[in-house]
């Protein structure tokens, strides 16, 4: 669609940006299914093969209540045109150029699509008085660090690669605009991702593509590695939670938490809560997939961490956040779906 005024008999609109992407497609449609009107931003970028997007643009679409703006957030002038006209109550922003490794070989796409653009979007926020904005952190900005689990007072200033740097500038730039112009933001540091729709370029699906093709699995740092794996609908359910929480200011905290703020700014972890070795998400690929995986343990790589461990009591504090998808519950539901599109 173009972007248009609203009919006066509409409510304001939530508005989710990378709305075709992995994350934002789930968190549209369940925006869509409690009732919300959601506006949907996406540049449809080939970082990875449109056709998943488009797939999950037209189950979107579907919905009455769901438009669509194909649009560069990068772009001034367009964003500012999109949140004159929608004119959004609230904001998920979840648009961004994802891949630690991809960052290391194209660090463009990464200031433009991870800073440039959010900048556009703080602005549009600010210019039509959003009343929360929830945005995508990761767990990246924390660096491979030995004490675990890592919480929010962690320290987050030793990033591995750029993309973990522009999350991490997110997170400051929401917090300038939160004390300059009381715009409420909330940051979610998200952990290890997964489930039906992934992203191709993110290990569950790399591996099941390579496993059902008989094709070796690399597992770096020879397969030495623990995630806090997160299925989606669980990191769905933190993220609205999140959404219908919108911080307050306060008085500054007493001690120095860069997550605590006197101003409406909030950042929290959102991981599953139970770290993995990496091995085991491969053994319950092969049990879901009923394929044995060919194995090829490699070294590291520089800009990967060894660990991850959410520490996820603030988030369950703040808004009764309680992931209930374990790994081998979370990887069936991936395989039954990877293994239905195209009668594979």
């Amino acid at each position: 669609m173009s972007p248009r005024a609203p009919a006066l008999s509409d409510p304001r609109p939530v508005l989710v940006t990378g709305a075709a992407g992995f994350i934002g497609y789930h968190v549209a449609e369940a925006l869509l299914a409690r009732g919300e009107r959601v506006v949907g931003v996406d540049n449809m970028n080939a970082y990875y093969d449109p056709r998943l997007k488009e797939e999950r643009l037209a189950r979107l679409s579907a919905s009455p209540g769901f438009e669509f703006v194909r649009l560069d957030l990068a772009e001034p002038a367009p964003t500012a045109a999109l949140f004159a006209a929608c004119r959004p109550q609230r904001v998920i922003h979840l648009a961004a150029q994802a891949g630690v490794r991809w960052s290391v070989s194209h660090p463009e796409d990464f200031v433009t699509a991870n800073l440039v653009a959010f900048l556009q979007v703080l602005e549009g926020c600010r210019a039509v008085g959003v009343q929360h904005l929830v945005y995508a952190s990761s767990s990246s900005v924390y660096g491979d660090q030995a004490r675990q689990p890592l919480h929010e007072g962690s320290g987050a200033d030793h990033p591995l690669s750029l993309y973990a740097a522009t999350k991490r500038c997110n997170e400051l730039m929401a917090h300038s605009y939160a004390h300059l112009f009381g715009l409420p933001s909330t940051g979610l540091r998200y952990f290890s991702v997964y489930g039906p729709y992934g992203r191709p370029d993110m290990a569950v699906y790399l591996f099941a593509e390579a496993m059902r093709a008989g094709r070796p699995i690399q597992l770096f740092n020879h397969g030495d590695m623990v995630r806090d794996f997160t299925y989606v609908d669980d990191v769905v359910a933190g993220t609205l939670a999140a959404l219908d929480h919108p911080p307050a200011a306060g008085p500054a905290p007493e001690d120095d938490d860069p997550a605590r703020s006197a101003a409406p700014f909030r950042v929290y972890n959102l991981g599953g809560g139970s770290p993995r070795p990496l091995v085991d998400l491969v053994d319950a690929l092969e049990r879901a997939l009923g394929v044995t995986a060919i194995r090829e343990l490699v070294g590291p790589q520089p800009a990967d961490v060894r660990e991850t461990r959410a520490d996820v009591s603030r988030l369950a504090d703040a808004v009764g956040y309680a992931p209930s998808v374990p790994l081998e519950e979370g990887v069936r539901r991936f395989a039954a779906w990877y293994l239905g599109r195209s009668g594979r």
